[in-house]
């Protein structure tokens, strides 16, 4: 009997794309037209100030298969408040994600859920008679099972930040490139291996 290694359909895939893109009114609802009218639902969006006053980042988490991703983000390069715009992939970037969560408790369940925070390194952050809220800094994979770990109690209410992500390592070649270069490194041109040969 062969063990056979189960796959997530390309299409199914959590992809963080990652827009450097200049800071001025309108960029935002301009990148999220984008992704709108080709057909992306925006599962999470954060903006952040970056070293740079006059450029904010942008972190969307969305899914598709690696042609649509492509597609996608050789569109959103195409906008004129565009620096560069590209994938965040989890085996080389710090993906992180803030949960504020309020269940309700009493004497009896209060040392359980208390146990569970311990577990995840949550922080408890307010608690009341019949309430407690708990934050957690986390992978966005651990605070899914994070919440998976409190379906049989009562919810009152949750917030999700959403992914904010950077590279590991240095400063990375596609911070110092144009997006023309960028594009090329990470999409080269079917049939392309290498710079053409100079004409005689």
């Amino acid at each position: 009997m062969t063990n056979k290694k189960l796959t997530v359909p390309p299409t199914d895939r959590r992809r963080v794309i990652s827009l450097l893109v200049e800071n001025q009114s309108g960029v935002l609802a301009r990148v999220s037209s984008l992704f709108n009218r080709r057909g992306f639902n925006i599962d999470s969006l954060t903006v952040s100030a970056t070293n740079d006053p006059t450029v904010s980042r942008i972190t969307v988490t969305t899914h598709g298969s690696d042609q649509e991703i492509e597609q996608l983000i050789l569109q959103t390069e195409r906008l004129e408040v565009s620096r560069q715009v590209f994938e965040l992939t989890p085996d080389k970037s710090l993906q992180r994600e803030l949960l504020l969560l309020k269940v309700a408790c009493n004497a009896k369940n209060r040392a359980e859920m208390r146990e569970i925070a311990t577990i995840y390194k949550a922080k408890i952050v307010d608690l009341s008679p019949d309430s407690m809220v708990l934050e957690l800094t986390a992978k966005p994979e651990n605070i899914d099972a994070f919440l998976r770990m409190f379906e049989g109690y009562e919810i009152l209410e949750l917030c999700r930040t959403g992914v904010t992500a950077l590279e590991r390592g240095g400063k990375h070649p596609h911070m110092q490139k144009p997006p023309q270069e960028v594009r090329a490194a990470q999409f080269p041109l079917p049939g392309a291996h290498g710079p053409a040969p100079d004409a005689p």
